[in-house]
């Protein structure tokens, strides 16, 4: 199931912005908002699938961590029996 990355307007303008202050500051490119939304709008369809599945990935590993603690405690709850 693909998933289209979306972000609330305000976010995708600030977004917009900083990247085209980035490339203005960095490369020299002087692009406008319009076009620096163009390319968030690539950056995210090509580039953020990548990032979100890494992301996923890394909070995966996270939780099982979590879970390996918590199977753990319950071992050390355990009693032991004279039988």
């Amino acid at each position: 199931m693909a998933v289209k990355i979306e972000f609330e307007k305000s976010t995708r303008e600030a977004l917009a912005r900083a990247l085209s202050q980035y490339l203005n500051d960095e490369l020299g490119a002087d692009i406008g908002v319009m076009d620096a939304t163009r390319l968030l709008d690539f950056i995210s369809e090509s580039l953020g699938p990548h990032y979100y599945n890494q992301a996923l990935h890394d909070a995966r590993a996270h939780l099982h961590a979590k879970i390996d603690v918590l199977g753990d405690s319950f071992y050390e709850l355990e009693k032991t029996s004279k039988l």
